[in-house]
């Protein structure tokens, strides 16, 4: 389903979800449910940038986010019109849509190349002197990183700027807010060195600057427990910092080339690292333990670039919602669908010069940028959770590994809940 002609510059939905026979076929191996493209070249200038570097789902998974290169963020709601989804919670989702009628998509012009998205529902403070408009009682906001080390957020709802957040001295690569109670809280990861913390409770003030990293911070992501954020730079190390008090807690050092990305497990028990040499780490945060490697192994023959490049370099990382399954994007043009309890990739996708992935929220989907300004979305394998594994993302919600050593229960348990089994 093509943009119509007289229409230029709206994105295109490339292929159709493909037939029930086919789906079958191809069960448990990821299917192309659609692919965004950005329309012709000629509309926009060359020298801004064609890379999606991020794209991201909200919350709620009611909209899609995709930093589609020349200076430009789409918002599209989700599902996208055309795809079928065969999840019971997307089904819903539908059925809510048009019980409410079908939200517009918008475009977001920022007048820099956009490096980092993320969402959050935000309640906003009666003081409102700084806030560019006054938003709706709650609002979902995005946050957008741009190249000239400047934050423009944004409600969703209707595409006005809210604030334009001026700190970091060079690009700003990465986005997290905080969750529950904090996600007022933003985190930025920028080129500049720094981290910096923001509030926009308090019409985004700067509450902290986090300096330790040598070099290019290039991600950045919050704990869903509240209590941690990581951070990666340019080196063969990640950082982990406290929320509560925005010290740094401990250095992660295990990998052999440079961290480029980090997330961590829906439970908070586990943080994967993934670096340009080929291995992803899944660590205990807590103790700082690496508790598992997965190395990416080339499935084709590599061209030769030189002794210092690896085929399989990573370049994204992220946890399914369950907490069952890793997907990474590599150099070798693969997404990968990784099962932790096997340690072994179960599914494979053809992702040519991708950049970044993330999980749709309720499972089922994921979604891929490419350094073409492309999105694509990806039907990924699930699984119904164990009851045992249920126990285990619930209990380790609220309790830390050293709380668990602590328990009066047998080893073999203390190994399964503090994930020393994968």
């Amino acid at each position: 389903m093509e943009a119509p002609p007289g229409e230029p510059g709206q994105q295109r939905l490339l292929r159709e979800p493909p037939p029930a026979a086919e789906r079958e076929a191809a069960e448990g191996e990821p299917i192309l449910l659609a692919e965004l493209k950005p329309g012709q070249p000629q509309q926009y200038d060359w020298k801004s940038s064609c890379e999606t570097w991020s794209v991201a789902f909200s919350p709620d998974g009611t909209w899609f986010a995709w930093s589609q290169g020349h200076c430009i963020v789409k918002l599209l709601p989700w599902p996208l019109e055309g795809t079928q989804q065969n999840c019971k919670a997307s089904e819903c989702m539908k059925a809510e849509a048009r019980g409410r009628g079908r939200a517009k998509e918008k475009t977001l012009e920022c007048g820099q190349i956009v490096w980092g998205l993320a969402f959050s529902s935000w309640l906003p403070s009666r003081s409102r002197k700084h806030i560019l408009w006054a938003p709706s009682p709650v609002c979902l906001v995005l946050a957008t990183g741009l190249n000239d080390g400047q934050i423009k957020v944004w409600e969703v709802q209707t595409g006005r700027l809210l604030f334009n957040l001026s700190g970091h001295q060079d690009v700003v690569r990465d986005l997290s807010f905080a969750p529950g109670d904090s996600r007022s809280i933003l985190i930025s990861a920028s080129r500049d060195k720094t981290l910096r913390i923001w509030d926009l409770g308090q019409n985004g003030k700067q509450l902290k600057v986090l300096s330790g990293h040598m070099r290019w911070v290039y991600c950045c992501c919050t704990s869903p427990d509240g209590r941690m954020l990581c951070s990666a730079a340019g080196e063969k190390s990640a950082l982990l910092w406290s929320m509560d008090s925005y010290s740094l807690l401990r250095k992660l050092e295990g990998h052999q080339g440079c961290v480029v990305s980090c997330a961590f497990s829906p439970d908070s028990a586990l943080l994967a690292t993934a670096s340009y040499d080929t291995y992803v780490i899944l660590w205990d945060p807590c103790t700082g333990e690496q508790l598992k490697s997965l190395c990416h192994v080339p499935l084709q023959p590599a061209l030769d670039h030189g002794a210092d490049f690896h085929a399989s370099s990573l370049r994204s990382a992220c946890f399914s919602p369950e907490g069952l399954y890793l997907a990474t994007v590599a150099d070798d043009r693969l997404l990968r669908i990784w099962a932790l309890e096997l340690g072994s990739p179960v599914a494979f996708a053809p992702v040519k010069n991708g950049l970044c992935c993330t999980y749709f929220p309720h499972g089922g989907i994921i979604a891929t940028g490419t350094r073409d300004g492309h999105a694509q979305f990806w039907t990924v394998p699930q699984a119904l959770s164990s009851l045992k594994h249920l126990c285990r993302k619930v209990l380790r919600s609220c309790f830390t590994t050293y709380q668990v050593l602590k328990l009066p229960i047998p080893k073999k348990m203390k190994d399964f809940l503090t994930y020393r089994t994968l």
